[in-house]
């Protein structure tokens, strides 16, 4: 994978390259970044690049030519420099392939067969082709393209023993062995046994770790590795990624980047899912959630019901995104607020407005707490029926004081 083709974070591929070019590199990096913000694809990226480089130990040294002048290794000094260097290599396309031998994978798996350990060297061909397709993707993609279905996917004890193997062994081709290591969160204690190597590296050996939450490491091996924050993409860059890539056309680029907040891989699923008629659908909930009409209520929860895991969890999303609009219109004015409305369709803009004329700031944040509740239980295969029956029971006492404004 190549620097161009991660979206956006353009200040993050320059920091990575300079790292490189002034010789500030760290054995031991953590590529830390939301869901959907690239950090997995720029760490693929950067492995790549750090791999393809002659040996980082002796970069910038003098050495002698064919006729004994001194000859002085010049790095790139940007990401497209870096991109032109690699395609240079001899060696890229094994590195473009995720077949470089000297670049290692780790990654949560499930037993390939009943009574085996579970390790990542059996998923590696699903891997490369989960990489091509899905490079943006989260855990329960990955899960699901294994076909782990319900079955929790671990980064296990023997799976640390066979890292430590192959990081002892000699580089093959390269000047560095490097490791990629995805979701230390499902490391557990078992992450301890890596701490040794981690601290006390054989020598030219690289350690990538890609995460998502900072909490959810072992301080034990947060406190080992140097920090690269990735934020969240910028609206714009996803917009133009959408255009080029989903061949969305740009008003429904421009919304479906708006909904997503700088998480692509929710922009995608939104894509898929674009032709479905939340708005209709939501509307009529929240009428009769408002109006107390049970009959309603309980034929309008199986439809939503129906919709299955993913759509009910974007359903989920489109209301909370409706929610963070109207608080943006309730708190804003003047020109940031026309600005906003320029922004939103015709339907949003109606929605919004008269979701703020019925329910109070403090409701609304009560309210999208509930929804994020609700998406986290569906994404744990929650039975819908009860889950939205629920939701309606508390959405309705959250605004029932309120006075009830027909949406």
């Amino acid at each position: 994978m190549l620097f161009k083709d991660v979206i956006g974070q353009r200040e993050v591929k320059q920091h990575l390259v300079e790292m490189v070019q002034h010789n500030r590199l760290s054995h031991a990096l953590l590529f830390l970044g939301k869901e959907g913000s690239g950090a997995l694809p720029l760490a693929m990226a950067f492995s790549q690049y750090v791999t393809l480089l002659p040996n980082l130990s002796r970069q910038n040294v003098a050495e002698a030519s064919l006729f004994g002048e001194p000859v002085e290794i010049k790095l790139p000094a940007t990401p497209d420099a870096a991109d032109a260097w690699m395609e240079a290599q001899a060696a890229f396309s094994k590195a473009q392939g995720l077949v470089h031998p000297d670049i290692h994978y780790a990654y949560p798996v499930i037993p390939k067969k009943p009574g085996t350990p579970p390790l990542s060297v059996d998923y590696i061909a699903e891997w490369r082709e989960f990489i091509q397709q899905l490079p943006y993707g989260n855990v329960y993609d990955w899960l699901q393209a294994i076909d782990a279905e319900n079955k929790q996917g671990n980064i296990t004890a023997q799976e640390c023993n066979d890292i430590i193997r192959k990081l002892n062994l000699k580089s093959f081709e390269s000047g560095y062995k490097t490791l990629v290591l995805w979701m230390p969160e499902y490391l557990g204690k078992e992450g301890n046994k890596l701490l040794k190597l981690i601290e006390e590296p054989p020598p030219d050996t690289l350690f990538i770790l890609v995460a998502e939450s900072e909490s959810a490491i072992l301080s034990t091996i947060l406190s080992r590795c140097q920090l690269v924050r990735v934020p969240a993409l910028d609206s714009s860059d996803m917009e133009t990624a959408l255009v080029q890539r989903a061949a969305c056309t740009a008003d429904q680029a421009k919304s479906l980047a708006n909904i997503a907040a700088g998480n692509y891989r929710e922009a995608l699923h939104l894509l898929q899912h674009a032709d479905e008629d939340f708005g209709s659908l939501l509307k009529d909930w929240l009428n009769a959630t408002l109006r107390n009409q049970p009959i309603a209520q309980v034929k309008l929860i199986e439809e939503i019901a129906r919709l299955g895991r993913e759509k009910g969890k974007q359903f989920l999303r489109y209301f909370t995104h409706l929610i963070e609009q109207a608080v943006r219109l309730e708190v804003m004015g003047g020109e940031q607020k026309a600005l906003l409305l320029n922004a939103m369709s015709v339907s949003e803009q109606d929605f919004t407005q008269r979701l703020n004329k019925a329910v109070s700031l403090e409701q609304k944040e009560a309210v999208a707490t509930e929804l994020d509740k609700a998406a986290y239980y569906i994404e744990r295969n929650a039975n819908a029926k009860i889950l939205f029956h629920a939701l309606t029971i508390r959405i309705f006492h959250i605004v029932k004081n309120n006075v009830v404004v027909v949406l």
